[in-house]
């Protein structure tokens, strides 16, 4: 393989995954209209306006997740998703926690926690352009 194919392939990832991580945000925003109440029984008890915050979240998702293909405002899309990952970690803190909130393995909780790095790293690439 000679470095043009190389440079193809590589853009070509990086297209598909910007695609797919762009649709990741808008299902999970529109997700927080479908599901509100999933999105409730994770907001931490300490936050006020536990509806607000979801739905503002949520529209948030669906913005940044769109915004995130417009070439022209793709970073800027990028590091808002990554503060909006860093401002609901603490939602995932709560879940883990309290795992009776949904009754799924201890694992499964425990993965869920560094997922959120992983996803954090995925935006930092669509920061660099």
């Amino acid at each position: 393989m000679n470095t043009v194919e190389i440079a193809n392939r590589r853009k070509l990832w990086y297209l598909v995954g910007k695609r797919v991580f762009a649709a990741l945000f808008v299902i999970a925003g529109v997700s927080h209209f479908l599901a509100t109440d999933i999105f409730l029984k994770i907001m931490p008890p300490y936050l006020p306006f536990h509806l607000t915050l979801v739905l503002v979240s949520g529209v948030i998702e669906i913005i940044l997740g769109i915004l995130l293909l417009v070439p022209r405002y793709s970073r800027l899309a990028a590091c808002g998703i990554i503060a909006l990952l860093i401002a609901v970690f603490p939602a995932n803190i709560h879940v883990y926690t309290h795992q009776e909130l949904f009754p799924f393995p201890p694992l499964a909780h425990l993965l869920r926690l560094p997922l959120q790095g992983v996803l954090i790293l995925w935006a930092f690439v669509y920061t660099r352009q």
